[in-house]
């Protein structure tokens, strides 16, 4: 199969052509590739032909949260992102008791599972997870269940990285808790992405822990310190941390509604465009019509409502969860931070995939790579979606 259309490279876009074979990218032509006798062949004319979004950040989309406690939750909320754009995701998790976690896993590993097999061919790549928690701080826990908020023992998370069995892709931890400098060190040494989170750290413990591994804050802004004042003298925060540390990454929620677009502006002005990547950190309502929704798994969630593109706790008080999807995270970095689209495929696409090591699979539309595509117009709006070739939408 040959596509054409406005090819979003790494550094340019340019009229060209891709053949596909086997689930795979296996040429690419500027401009045309000549068809084989009986070649399909889909001529997409002006719109862009860019890589499949890849969100290391996701709690669920389309109604279903991916710890509703089924494996068909998670594909229910990894096919919706899949129509969406998003053709690789980590699952993301919520502090939760051990028990509800061990079951998230196991439900996730069948999955994995199911996609290795080559089943689920319309649902988004999941190859692991995202732990959030439970190792946070309770000064800035936002909406992260106190009850089982702890330190990181080794026992504790040895037990879990055993029931992933190396599923664990990223985790984020408050790098100021006991332990925690530990807990980095002994992810690192698992390959695994250590980032801050839900942290009241310091700038002096954001860079101990940098030091150590940690290279990445999850969801800049949302959840983290930033300057006080202690004994009169001012203190930087994991916020200040993000901007003064040259080689920490950045992680955006780009739904245009939790930064807003000065502040959007002010961080793409002040740090090295290489360094951030953006996510949804959506919750089930993602792709959902606006009304009644909830925030967390269905058995102890929190009632909300999905309004002016955001959910919101009832009395409108504070946020309840991003709704974004891929292609609204495209819009945003395209139409409101005014990056052309070879950027915005970086961001969103080939540096998330580097971050968890997977940019020799996915990220770019390269030679080898997984036929993971996406095709839409100017405006964004989605035409078609590739998953290994295969087309979801």
């Amino acid at each position: 199969m040959i596509l054409k259309g406005r090819l979003v490279l790494e550094d340019r876009i340019v009229g060209g052509s891709v053949r596909i074979a086997d689930g795979k990218i296996t040429e690419i032509s500027l401009p045309d590739i000549p068809a084989r006798p009986g070649e399909e062949v889909l001529d997409f004319g002006g719109d862009y032909i860019m890589p499949g979004f890849v969100d290391l950040h996701t709690h669920g989309s389309g109604g279903s949260d991916f710890m509703d406690g089924t494996a068909d939750d998670i594909i229910g909320a990894g096919s919706n992102h899949a129509r969406h754009g998003t053709t690789t995701c980590l699952p993301t998790t919520l502090t939760c008791s051990d028990d509800d976690m061990f079951l998230f896993l196991k439900n996730l590993r069948e999955v994995k599972a199911r996609q290795d097999a080559g089943e689920l061919t319309s649902c988004a790549r999941m190859p692991g997870t995202h732990l959030e928690g439970p190792y946070f701080d309770m000064v800035e826990k936002g909406a992260q269940d106190p009850r089982y908020i702890r330190d990181p023992e080794p026992r504790h998370y040895n037990a879990l990285l055993e029931s992933a069995d190396g599923l664990i892709k990223r985790w984020s931890v408050a790098p100021e808790r006991p332990g925690a400098m530990k807990f980095i060190e002994d992810m690192v040494k698992q390959g695994i992405v250590v980032s801050a989170a839900h942290t009241a750290a310091t700038y002096d413990i954001m860079s101990e822990a940098y030091d150590r591994g940690l290279n990445l804050l999850t969801h800049f802004y949302s959840g983290m310190s930033t300057i006080t004042r202690r004994g009169g003298f001012r203190v930087l925060g994991a916020v200040e941390s993000g901007y003064l540390i040259d080689g920490m990454n950045l992680e955006l929620i780009c739904d245009g509604s939790h930064l807003p677009p000065e502040l959007l502006e002010m961080i793409f002005k002040l740090k090295d465009h290489r360094r951030i990547i953006a996510c949804s950190d959506s919750m089930r309502g993602a792709g959902m019509p606006e009304g009644p929704s909830l925030l967390g798994p269905k058995n102890n969630g929190t009632p909300c409502i999905i309004e002016d593109g955001i959910a919101k706790m009832p009395d409108r008080t504070c946020f309840a969860g991003s709704v974004a999807t891929g292609d609204r995270l495209a819009r945003t970095l395209h139409r409101i931070v005014g990056l052309e689209m070879d950027e915005v495929s970086r961001i969103l696409c080939l540096q998330p995939a580097a971050l968890i090591g997977m940019d020799g699979e996915i990220g770019s539309i390269d030679s080898g790579k997984n036929a993971d595509l996406v095709v839409c117009d100017d405006d964004i709006d989605i035409k078609k979606v590739f998953i290994g070739g295969n087309a979801v939408r």
